[in-house]
C-alpha cells in the first residue's frame, strides 16, 4: 500500500490536466489504499434494514494482499445498496469514461456485478433498485448461459438496454469493465482493455422512432415473381412411367361362391409393383421471369426527430452498487470516471494490468491444491470403508479414528507447506514486475 501521503491519487473531486492540448478531467478515482478510510466515504442505504454487508478484502488469491483490496460482498441472498458522492459534473461535450473492475471468485451463479450512476438529487441514505439513475453498466449473471453485459441508458425518464446481446466474462478472476460516451453519439465498450463493440447511439438504443419507415401505401405487384426456380413446364412424364406403388394381383381369380348381391363387387388383392418407379416430378428449372424478393419501399419517417442530448447527462454525482446476490463473495476495484480514453487504458493496465497474470496463476495453483485435498480425502474414505468391510469384530474402529485425525492433520500441514512454496515461487515472480508508476 502507498504512503497516505500519496491519497491525492483517490480523487473525489474533479481534477484536471494538461495532455497534448486537452483537458484531462478526473471526476472521480477509487482504489481503496487508505485502509478503512472508505467507511467515511461510501454510505450504506438504509432504505431496508437487511440490505447485505461490504467489507475490505482481496479474497483468496492476488498479487498484492493490500493493493488488491476492493469492496466485497459478504452475506449471500441479499440486496446490497452502497454508495459514493463527488462533486456534479457534466458530460454534455465531453466525453465520459466509466471503468471498474470486478472480481466474482465465489462463482457467481446469480446476481449482479454493475455500477450505477446517479444525478447529485440522490439522497444515498434511501438508495434502492427504483431509484433513478443514468447509466447501469457492468456484468448480470443469473443461471447457466445468461451472462449479459448490461448497458443501460437513461433518456427522458425512460431506461433503455443496448440491442445487441453483449455476454460478461463469469470465470473466478478480476476483469476490468470500460464504457466510453462520446460527444459525437458514439459508444464504445471493453473488457480488459480489449474491444467488444462500439456503435452509434441511436443506432443501438431504441431511443428515438426509426429514422425510416416502410410506406404505408406500397404494395407488392400481384404479377410480381419471387420464385428463383420452377417445374419445367415443357417436362412431360414418360408413358411407360409406373408410379403405381401397388397393383391388382393378375393370379388371384374371384371364388366361384362370390356372390356379388350378397358381397359386393369383388375386388382381387393388391400386391407390390415390381416395376414401381415412385411417384413422377418434373424437372426443376430456373425461373427465367424471377424477379428476386419484393422489398418494401421505405420513407422518412414524420415522427423522427433527432435529438442531440442523446447520452448527455447533468450534475452525474453519485456511484452507486445496487445489486442482488444469490452467492457473496464478488470484490468490486479500480474505479475511475474520467473524460480521457487514453488515461482510462493506462489506468486499467497499471491495476488490473499488473495482478491480472499473478492472480490467475495463484487461483489456479489453489484450485489444484484443492482438488488434491478432494482427492486425498475421498480415497481416505474409500481405504476407511474397505477396512471396515474386513474388519468384522470392529476391533479397529478406535485405531483408525485416532489415525484419520492424524493423517488429516499432516495432510493439512503438507497442503501449507506446498501453498507456502508455490506462493514465495510466485512472489519472486512477481519482484519482477515494474512498481505501479504514479498517474
Amino acid at each position: 500500500m502507498r504512503s497516505l501521503s500519496l491519497l491525492p491519487l483517490l480523487l473525489l473531486t474533479s481534477c484536471t490536466f494538461r495532455t497534448q492540448g486537452k483537458r484531462r478531467q478526473v471526476y472521480f478515482r477509487e482504489e481503496f489504499e487508505d485502509g478503512d478510510g472508505w467507511t467515511k466515504r461510501w454510505v450504506q442505504s438504509k432504505h431496508q434494514s437487511d440490505y447485505g454487508q461490504f467489507q475490505l478484502a482481496s479474497g483468496k488469491f492476488y498479487q498484492d494482499k493490500e493493493r488488491d483490496k476492493g469492496l466485497q460482498t459478504t452475506e449471500d441472498a441479499k440486496f446490497y445498496a452502497l454508495s459514493t458522492r463527488f462533486k456534479p459534473f457534466s458530460n454534455e461535450n465531453e466525453t465520459l469514461v466509466v471503468q471498474f473492475s470486478v472480481k466474482h471468485e465465489q462463482g457467481i451463479d446469480c446476481g449482479g456485478g454493475y455500477v450505477k450512476l446517479f444525478p447529485a438529487a440522490l439522497n444515498q441514505e434511501d438508495m434502492h433498485s427504483e431509484s433513478q439513475y443514468y447509466i447501469m453498466f457492468g456484468p448480470d449473471i443469473c443461471g447457466f448461459g445468461n451472462n449479459r453485459l448490461q448497458v443501460i441508458l437513461s433518456h427522458k425518464g425512460k431506461y433503455h438496454e443496448n440491442n445487441k446481446t453483449l455476454k460478461c466474462r463469469i470465470n473466478k478472476d478480476t476483469h476490468l469493465y470500460t464504457l466510453i460516451l462520446r460527444p459525437n453519439a458514439t459508444y464504445e465498450v471493453k473488457i480488459d482493455n480489449q474491444k467488444v463493440t462500439s456503435g452509434g447511439l441511436e443506432d443501438d438504443w431504441d431511443f428515438l422512432p426509426p429514422k425510416k419507415i416502410k410506406d404505408p401505401y406500397a404494395r407488392k405487384p400481384r404479377k410480381w415473381d419471387e420464385r428463383q426456380q420452377i417445374e419445367d413446364p415443357d417436362d412431360k412424364k414418360p408413358e411407360d412411367w409406373e408410379d403405381s406403388e401397388f397393383i391388382p394381383d393378375p393370379d388371384a381369380k374371384k371364388p366361384d361362391d362370390w356372390n356379388e348381391a350378397m358381397d359386393g363387387v369383388w375386388e382381387g388383392p393388391l400386391i407390390p409393383n415390381v416395376k414401381y418407379m415412385g411417384e413422377w416430378k418434373p424437372r426443376i428449372i430456373d425461373n427465367p421471369n424471377y424477379q428476386g424478393e419484393w422489398i418494401h419501399p421505405e420513407i422518412d419517417n414524420p415522427k423522427y426527430r433527432p435529438d442531440p442530448t442523446i447520452g448527455h447527462y447533468h450534475n452525474i454525482s453519485v456511484l452507486g452498487l445496487d445489486l442482488w446476490q444469490v452467492k457473496s463473495g464478488s470484490i468490486f476495484d479500480n474505479f475511475l470516471l474520467t473524460n480521457d480514453e487514453e488515461f482510462a487504458e493506462e489506468v486499467g493496465n497499471m491495476t488490473w494490468g499488473l495482478r491480472k497474470d499473478v492472480e490467475q496463476q495463484w487461483r489456479e495453483l489453489y484450485e489444484e491444491m484443492e482438488k488434491q485435498k478432494e482427492a486425498e480425502e475421498t480415497k481416505k474414505k474409500r481405504e476407511k470403508e474397505r477396512a471396515r468391510q474386513e474388519d468384522v469384530w470392529g476391533l479397529d474402529e478406535e485405531d483408525e479414528e485416532d489415525a484419520e485425525e492424524d493423517d488429516e492433520e499432516e495432510a493439512e500441514e503438507r497442503l501449507k507447506q506446498e501453498g507456502s512454496a508455490a506462493r514465495a515461487s510466485l512472489d519472486q515472480k512477481e519482484a519482477h514486475l515494474d512498481q505501479k508508476d504514479e498517474l
